[in-house]
């Protein structure tokens, strides 16, 4: 018997729009699919058999987020195939920071209306996160909310699953005075701060996302905003194999002065060098037009620097080495360990 209610849609829940929505996001799902995977989509929990060989005492490890106010730029620009990225990316990116690979990955949608071609192009995103990060989709959940958000509205939200060695975990206490820090650059903005960037550029009206600028180059503002967070899974899990690193920080929201505090022992301060950082042009933009103080550029924004991983001195140049031949050219040395209060200092 085919699964409808006319009474459930006349009170503004399509579950045949939902029906519609799950068999448009198959192929995208299908991408995803690893030796982990037992199960189709459609069922009540997504499996994964884990693959434990050459792991000890394994420790699972789980991230979640969502996209925040990105979702704003994208619903008024009608382009929602890169989003998911974004979503895998920042929980992903949080779980390799214990040294972690990510296994598998859960996403959630809730909308005012299941559009259903626009559901999947949200999900091609996911889909696309996910075979950056080597992780499977193996289930997720969609939600309508008539009456709780406008027909046309939307969010994201994810959750991530990864395993490490308990004696692999990267453990802050082991930094020492004197470690040096990997900067991984940045795509972009990445998924933090967009309340202000859209005050700054007023991106209420979608029209004022067109504009250009000499330093972007060929891309307008929008493509800029939009570029999706990037994924660092295949360059850190690279290096985990032959370097163990003292910490790693995942430069999200709060920037540099909440997130490099989180990976430093009592007693260690990160000394950077602010001439040092490869600041990208739309920070400079964005503190331009904006009229925002560098304090608070870089206690909102990544700046340029998506990741910071510290190592011991001696390993500095072979991390190096193994990164920029594993998807990171553009990485650098951004700064150093000293002895002092807690925090960082940017000079």
């Amino acid at each position: 018997m085919k699964s409808e209610s006319a009474s459930y849609k006349a009170a503004g829940v399509d579950i045949v729009a939902g029906y519609q929505a799950v068999e448009l996001m198959k192929k995208h799902v299908a991408r995803t699919r690893n030796e982990g995977c037992m199960d189709d989509i459609g069922g009540f929990g997504g499996l994964f058999g884990l693959n434990l060989e050459g792991i000890k005492t394994p420790v699972l490890v789980s991230g979640t987020d969502g996209v925040g106010t990105k979702i704003k730029l994208a619903m008024l620009l009608d382009r929602h195939d890169t989003i998911g990225i974004d979503c895998v990316a920042m929980c992903v990116n949080d779980v390799i920071c214990c040294g972690a690979k990510p296994l598998f990955f859960l996403d959630y949608i809730a909308c005012g209306k299941n559009y259903p071609e626009k559901i999947a192009s949200i999900v091609s995103g996911v889909a696309e996160g996910c075979v950056q990060a080597g992780s499977a989709l193996i289930g997720g959940e969609t939600a309508e909310h008539p009456g709780m958000m406008p027909d046309e509205d939307y969010d994201l939200a994810g959750f991530s699953v990864g395993v490490v060695d308990k004696d692999r975990i990267i453990d802050h206490n082991t930094m020492k005075a004197g470690d040096v820090m990997i900067a991984l650059p940045s795509t972009g903005v990445h998924s933090n701060g967009f309340s202000l960037v859209r005050k700054v550029f007023g991106l209420d009206d979608p029209n004022a996302a067109d504009r250009t600028y000499p330093e972007l180059g060929e891309k307008s503002l929008w493509e800029t905003l939009l570029t999706p967070t990037k994924i660092y899974v295949k360059s850190v899990m690279a290096l985990l194999k032959e370097i163990q690193p003292r910490a790693i920080s995942h430069i999200t929201g709060g920037g540099f002065y909440e997130n490099i505090p989180r990976a430093l022992p009592e007693g260690l301060c990160a000394r950077i060098k602010k001439s040092d950082v490869r600041v990208l042009p739309i920070f400079d933009i964005i503190a331009r037009e904006g009229n925002v103080p560098e304090r608070d550029m870089y206690n909102t924004y990544n700046m340029g620097v998506g990741m910071l991983i510290t190592v011991a001195k001696e390993d500095a140049q072979k991390a190096l080495e193994i990164l920029h031949a594993n998807d990171e050219p553009g990485a650098y040395i951004l700064g150093e360990i000293v002895e002092g209060e807690k925090g960082v200092e940017l000079w």
